[in-house]
């Protein structure tokens, strides 16, 4: 009997922790399991080596694109007058790296004043845009990635917003540090200032304002660089916990550079690379992780102990796809505006992947076709009335057959063939006389309420 008490143990906090879904518990379940399924979650994520993968990927492209993304914020910069207000943001987030931050900063400074873009040439100034508008368009592919979006957005899109992020960002952000210290240089602040509390107040807010700050940025990422919509208090929860882990990495990051003698005995003047490398590494993993937080607080159905998409069974497949067809054909004969996929899925609360089989499958079958807006929306390729959903249920079944395994593949006795066979015959005969239109229509009540 002791021996099978760990795992019968192990079975019962397995079942406390992952059955069931997060609608159907109340009190402090939902308050202590969430959480925990989170935290479990994001571990796997790490160890399963997607995440770290995609935040090296990320640190590459920025040793690429920073000089070029550095000068073109500061040819916008130079316009207002704010250039000089540059080296101390630099210092401000590179001082994680210990004494050695001021080297790094006028290292870069130098390399962005000997950036001339009349010597580059147009080709030159091309490659330099481009190199800007990579790094733009890694964040979004790592961030659509956590989010499940298989497409990005549209180039006109992706190129106005990212000019927009890269040229008015720049401009806001120093207005506003423009503004408050010019706030805070007015006599009557400095005297207001004198007197306590007022200026310890001050003082804490002062402290506390770069971590606002801080969180303000990962919300921003958060709810605008997923192609798909992104419920505020998703985002919130996200930057919330980015921004603190940020503050948490730099606190343990200044630590480790001012106790790490050995890595400069070692690697001599090449330490201080090797840690702002790690430094860059660990701020895209930090950006990424608050990513996968707020898409699990949007998504909780995600949040699985196996690995990949949670997938459908048979039977879920075929009902998400009478749902599919159902809310469209209604939108459709009633002409609402139509319905993408990102509207599709939070209507449904079931993983994207099983609706995007689905969706495919009902497109390549053409029961649907994609508008070109954008997102695009999705509509009955035909007239209701001519949608059978004999048709209709054997796409959704046989959905995936092309490109894996088909009947074909496994052959099965006469016996079994002829069962499978009278099984297709029962289903088709309850639904062969059944079309879209049909679905639509209410069944008439019966009048004596029978």
């Amino acid at each position: 009997m002791d021996v099978r008490r760990p795992a019968g143990f192990k079975s019962a906090v397995y079942a406390a922790i992952w059955s069931g879904r997060f609608d159907g518990r109340s009190g402090w379940g939902a308050v202590i399991i969430r959480p925990l399924r989170m935290l479990l979650v994001l571990m796997r994520d790490l160890a399963y080596g997607q995440l770290t993968l995609r935040a090296t990927g990320l640190v590459f492209t920025t040793l690429l694109s920073l000089v070029p993304l550095l000068a073109l914020s500061f040819s916008v910069l130079k316009a207002f007058g704010v250039y000089n207000q540059i080296d101390p943001i630099l210092l401000k987030f590179l001082a994680p790296l210990g004494e050695k931050s001021a080297d790094v900063s006028r290292w870069i400074i130098k390399f962005i004043e000997n950036l001339d873009v009349k010597v580059l040439g147009s080709i030159g100034l091309a490659m330099l845009i481009y190199t800007v508008v990579s790094l733009m368009q890694k964040i979004e592919e790592s961030v659509n990635f956590i989010w499940h979006v298989p497409q990005l957005r549209s180039f006109a899109r992706r190129f106005s917003g990212y000019l927009s992020v890269l040229l008015i960002g720049p401009v806001l952000i120093f207005s506003i540090i423009g503004i408050t210290a010019t706030i805070m240089a007015a006599p009557q602040i400095r005297r207001l200032l004198a007197i306590e509390p007022f200026g310890g107040v001050v003082y804490a807010l002062g402290q506390a304002i770069p971590v606002f700050f801080v969180i303000a940025v990962f919300v921003f990422a958060y709810r605008f660089a997923p192609n798909t919509r992104v419920r505020l208090n998703a985002a919130w929860i996200g930057g919330i916990v980015a921004g603190m882990l940020w503050q948490a990495a730099s606190w343990a990051f200044t630590e480790f550079a001012r106790t790490s003698t050995q890595y400069a005995a070692i690697y001599s003047s090449f330490a201080i690379f090797l840690l702002f490398l790690i430094w860059l590494y660990l701020n895209w993993l930090i950006l990424l992780l608050g990513a996968s937080i707020a898409f699990y607080s949007q998504y909780p159905e995600y949040l699985v102990l196996e690995q990949g998409e949670p997938r459908l069974s048979n039977r879920m497949r075929e009902r998400v796809a009478l749902m599919l067809m159902y809310l469209i054909g209604k939108t459709y004969r009633d002409g609402g505006p139509g319905w993408t996929f990102s509207s599709l899925t939070q209507q449904l609360d079931v993983p994207s992947y099983a609706l995007q089989m689905v969706l495919e499958a009902f497109e390549q079958d053409r029961l649907l076709v994609r508008t070109g807006d954008d997102p695009p929306a999705y509509l009955p390729s035909r007239d209701l009335g001519s949608i059978r959903l004999e048709q209709l249920l054997h796409t959704v079944r046989a959905a995936g057959e092309e490109r894996y395994l088909g009947p074909e593949a496994v052959p099965v006795p006469a016996e079994i063939e002829a069962l499978l066979a009278r099984v297709n015959l029962a289903i088709d005969a309850q639904v062969r006389d059944l079309t879209l239109r049909d679905l639509l229509t209410p069944a008439p009540q019966d009048p004596a309420g029978g």
